[in-house]
């Protein structure tokens, strides 16, 4: 029978234990085989000014309950997980699944209350969000994979990076924010502050505004339209709680943190994610590059994939 013995900070509760024995266990399964019932592990409290046997994962919390969240898997190659933002689905990424799948395996899911995965008792913060990401990455065994996230997604993803860089090749940070001014996080939060006070469905064509072009909401008010209907569908509670996330995350002081090769990309009208910020970002991570798409506002998956899908497929092939 595999032993493994592992050396925790002195108080960690049995329920911390309980979850964290769960997680060395499946890794080991998935890693090594054999069952759960196969492996046996054993704890040893240390004093917390013992660093020498402080790691990240003796230092932090038990893992946050997560959220089996529903997926699709498209193509074959190196694995490639795509994080929708606010209000989307997992659909929104089928432009560059198209463009991605001939070389890549694409597994797009829905966030935690959208689309088709469950909702979670009560509200949730971003900690929760990478765990449902972890959850599904154990979930189909992939050992390391390339992570992708659009706007709330391009958060999740440098977390996970942060949380999990063992698991994790490259970033794709999409129309994404950090390094927000006061004024910045001020006209953000008014955006939730006016839903909240006007409701969701009153507050859509500013949403709409600050996603699309002028010419394409001209163009394909059905695209517009279906959009919209995504966020009418989405639980109020739910919708409100991920814009919180968004509105109120600010990665400026960890990203350096985060090592693996990273490609920032934006809309060159993108105001809530803009040029400006995204050479902060880029010029925050130790291993990065930046993108800017001309012409183009926050809903690039939606807009113009065919603009978005060659620096990402370019990215992805250089680092698998």
């Amino acid at each position: 029978m595999p032993v493994i013995r592992v050396e925790l900070f002195a108080g960690r509760t049995r329920e911390q234990k309980r979850a964290f024995t769960k997680a060395l266990t499946d890794a080991f399964v998935t890693t090594c085989g054999g069952t759960p019932e196969s492996v046996q592990v054993i704890f040893q409290d240390v004093a917390k000014d013992d660093w020498g046997v402080a790691g990240r994962l003796t230092t932090d919390p038990a893992p946050a309950n997560a959220v089996d969240c529903v997926h699709s898997i498209e193509g074959k190659g190196p694995p490639v997980f795509l994080v929708h933002g606010i209000g989307a689905r997992r659909q929104g990424w089928a432009g560059l699944v198209e463009h991605l799948k001939a070389d890549f395996q694409c597994i797009s899911y829905d966030l935690r209350g959208h689309g088709d995965s469950p909702k979670s008792n009560g509200t949730f913060g971003l900690d929760e969000l990478v765990a449902d990401l972890e959850a599904l990455r154990s979930k189909l065994g992939i050992e390391r994979a390339h992570v992708i996230g659009h706007s709330l997604g391009g958060m999740i993803g440098p977390a996970y990076a942060r949380a999990f860089p063992q698991r994790v090749i490259s970033l794709g940070l999409l129309s994404t924010a950090a390094f927000r001014t006061e004024d910045d996080s001020a006209k953000v939060k008014g955006v939730v502050a006016t839903m909240e006070q006007n409701g969701i469905p009153q507050t859509l064509d500013t949403l709409a505004d600050r996603w699309f072009t002028d010419k394409f909401m001209k163009e394909q008010p059905a695209r517009i339209a279906a959009r919209k209907r995504q966020v009418v569908e989405t639980d109020p509670q739910v919708f409100l709680n991920v814009f919180r996330i968004y509105a109120e995350t600010e990665m400026a002081p960890w990203l350096h943190e985060v090592k693996v090769p990273c490609l920032v990309l934006t809309g060159e009208l993108d105001g809530g994610c803009s040029p400006r910020l995204n050479r902060q970002i880029a010029d925050a991570l130790p291993n990065s590059e930046l993108v800017i798409l001309d012409g183009l506002k926050h809903a690039i998956l939606i807009e113009a994939p065919d603009k978005v899908s060659p620096p990402i497929d370019r990215f992805l092939k250089a680092h698998s």
